[in-house]
């Protein structure tokens, strides 16, 4: 299943807010036009929808209640900044944004912010898989070194030869050279040394 592109936004729900009714009312109307569903949220209220996309006033930070900050993990952030003190900057940095909008709004701009937060988030979300991928393997690591260092003993082989062994015979028995070293590690089971 391919991903929606980052550039069609038709279809998708937001939650909005801000504060000010001019820069809503732009933010509406902008939504409109692109096909973007546009609901209005403060943050004294539950969210009973899983947004695509959530624009934050920074007025109405810090969010203080959990439940406000966790589903704002679940899908991108465009913070709206009205002042770039650092104090204020740091309550936006809490949210993670993945895109910001000056205020007052113009409709200028709004577009590449929004296609610039899904971009981001997929990205983001696909280096945190490669990321976990990557920690799993380093993981492994110590049980490929322990079936190694077992074959190298059982089958007096050299250490390049013993890893050689486990790959090849993790290739014909169709697991990867983890798995196999868990079972040699676990089981005692050793592949046989040919040549």
């Amino acid at each position: 299943m391919s991903r929606p592109s980052s550039f069609s936004l038709r279809g998708r729900k937001a939650l909005v807010a801000i504060k000010d009714e001019r820069d809503a009312t732009i933010v509406r109307r902008q939504f409109e036009r692109l096909g973007l569903e546009g609901v209005a949220w403060t943050p004294a209220e539950p969210v009973d929808f899983a947004p695509d996309l959530s624009l934050i006033d920074d007025e109405f930070l810090p969010l203080l209640q959990p439940a406000q900050r966790a589903f704002l993990t679940r899908s991108p952030v465009i913070a709206l900044l009205g002042t770039e003190t650092p104090s204020r900057l740091k309550l936006v940095f809490e949210l993670d944004p993945a895109s910001f909008l000056i205020k007052p709004l113009r409709s200028a701009g709004i577009y590449a912010a929004l296609v610039m937060a899904f971009e981001r988030n997929e990205r983001t979300s696909e280096l945190k898989q490669q990321i976990f991928k990557l920690e799993q393997r380093l993981r492994s690591r110590r049980i490929v070194l322990a079936a190694v260092l077992q074959v190298m003993h059982s089958h007096a082989l050299t250490e390049p030869a013993s890893f050689a062994l486990i790959r090849r015979t993790a290739m014909e028995q169709r697991k990867t050279i983890e798995e196999l070293s868990a079972e040699i590690t676990a089981k005692g089971m050793l592949p046989r040394a040919t040549g």
